[in-house]
């Protein structure tokens, strides 16, 4: 481990005890749970219970100790993105009419977005954190006081694009979504036969919130019903059934146009060994928003696995959808550990999704796995 990654996991274990320490005794037994659960790989986008403590039950001093925790695991942009996004459930609220409940008292809620704690923090052992809501999921493990995985990590806006006063409108993912573009737009007909095999795009995400994917003969988007903490019943089970099937339809999905895009081991797209030097300075930028999530000093890290020409070369990019702004439209970035997705598809492409995972170390599987052999041994 860098010493990098030390650093970084003093400021959470210095955020995260203070987060705890905190909170009354009732507030802590929902927020701080053993870290050998299967809950700590089970993480959501919807806007359903993501598990932990609810931030609209907190005090405000409360409060602030939970964004602490939540900008001592991001950098500084994420940390203003992420609290954008946030905010963004009372714009979305004013969209859609002050109607939309999703089974509680109010569906579009800046106060459900919930803080978990997984295991005891300290500078030995293993623990994690979570914090997640609607369109936010920020997960780190730590590993005898280094940070051994920051993904999954999702941001997603809602609406995309958004007036504000003034000629530029609130865009939070802009720099995720305008580099994709950007880089397809730059590849010739014989590059697109590769890296834009259809112009159909998968409505959400390939991976979804899966906790592993990829395996076997890979995977498709998972239907919006089954998205959720639990399966909505009667109307709003019905709802999500025919959110999905609309949204298909406005897509025009086929069965060939997800064979396309299905997510497998052996990554689709063009290889950016098959890129221009201009192209692979545009993969590189787009590389910077995904890994740019987390603190600089961990960002450094992560960027130097991609250091030269022979590391990116590994990575393939591929797009599905149509290229001006308006038309839904996917793209990811997958490597041999590596993936990055961005979905916008959804009113008239202006409600976008993106994420940053690690293939074999999310949540992290490769870095326990190394500890515990090392302990046992």
């Amino acid at each position: 481990m860098t010493h990098a990654r030390h650093i970084a996991a003093e400021r959470m274990l210095t955020a995260a005890t203070e987060f705890l320490g905190s909170l009354t005794p009732a507030q802590r037994e929902v927020a701080a749970w053993s870290f050998d659960t299967a809950e700590r790989e089970t993480w959501f986008y919807t806007p359903t219970d993501h598990g932990g403590v609810r931030l609209g039950d907190l005090s405000p001093a409360q409060y602030q100790k939970a964004m602490k925790l939540l900008a001592s695991g991001s950098s500084a942009a994420a940390y203003v993105t992420a609290s954008t996004i946030i905010g963004l459930d009372n714009v979305l609220d004013y969209v859609e009419g002050y109607i939309r409940d999703w089974g509680r008292e109010r569906g579009r809620d800046v106060g459900a977005y919930y803080i978990r704690v997984f295991g005891e923090p300290g500078s030995t052992g293993t623990w994690s954190w979570r914090m997640g809501g609607h369109h936010l999921s920020v997960n780190h493990l730590i590993v005898d006081g280094a940070v051994a995985s920051t993904t999954p990590f999702f941001l997603g806006a809602d609406p995309a694009s958004a007036p504000l006063l003034g000629p530029h409108p609130l865009r939070p993912l802009a720099g995720a979504e305008d580099l994709g573009r950007e880089l397809t737009r730059s590849l010739t007909e014989e590059q697109r036969v590769l890296g834009l095999p259809t112009s159909i795009a998968p409505i959400d995400l390939v991976s979804a919130n899966r906790p592993h994917f990829g395996q076997g003969d890979g995977d498709l988007p998972i239907e919006l019903l089954y998205l959720w903490r639990g399966v909505f019943p009667g109307e709003l089970g019905q709802l999500c059934k025919d959110i999905h099937i609309a949204a298909e339809k406005n897509e025009g999905t086929t069965p060939e146009s997800l064979e396309l895009t299905r997510l497998t081991a052996t990554p689709k797209g063009l290889p950016a060994s098959s890129m221009t030097s201009d192209q692979r300075e545009i993969l590189r930028a787009l590389l910077d928003v995904y890994i740019g999530r987390i603190p600089d000093d961990l960002a450094a890290d992560e960027r130097s696995k991609y250091a030269s020409d022979v590391d990116l070369d590994w990575l393939h990019f591929l797009w599905a959808g149509g290229l001006e702004p308006g038309q839904g439209h996917y793209y990811r970035v997958q490597g041999d550990t590596f993936l990055a997705e961005l979905d916008n598809t959804a009113r008239g492409a202006n409600h976008v999704h993106t994420v940053w995972r690690d293939l074999t170390n999310d949540f992290g599987a490769d870095a326990l796995a190394d500890h515990y052999r090392n302990d046992h041994s």
